[in-house]
């Protein structure tokens, strides 16, 4: 079922509203995600939601702070050790994404934040440890 109403009121979905926004790379990096209109599950770079199936998604700019729930350490196709990491935002979405430091030192439960920096690799967000020094002193 169309609803013509629905691609004039709502842009939002099926546009890069998922990516790291061009716009703002001037003054900080953010990330947009979506979230549905019908249940209000916040999703990131979908076209449907995964809930409910409704394609009514309004794009949202999130705060930057989130939690990596797995990070893995890749050596393949790079020059260097790096690792891959999923982020759950505050918002409650989940973004795949890099997080600064030693790839062996990032584990789940980190608290992150976005960094202003960007993959040059595979255009993902850069994360860095907001607990960073507090963890170094008791490891």
């Amino acid at each position: 079922m169309h609803h013509h109403s629905a691609i004039a009121s709502h842009p939002a979905a099926g546009s890069a509203a998922g990516v790291l926004d061009p716009v703002a790379a001037a003054s900080r990096d953010a990330i947009h995600f979506q979230r549905c209109t019908w249940c209000g599950t916040a999703m990131y770079h979908r076209l449907l939601c995964p809930v409910c199936q409704g394609s009514e998604l309004r794009a949202e700019r999130s705060e930057g702070v989130g939690t990596v729930r797995h990070s893995t350490v890749v050596h393949r196709n790079t020059p260097a050790a790096r690792n891959v990491s999923l982020i759950e935002m505050a918002e409650g979405f989940v973004v795949r994404g890099r997080v600064m430091g030693p790839p062996v030192g990032i584990h789940s439960g980190d608290r992150v934040r976005l960094s202003t920096a960007q993959d040059p690799v595979r255009g993902e967000p850069v994360f860095q440890l907001l607990d960073e020094s507090y963890r170094s002193a008791w490891t």
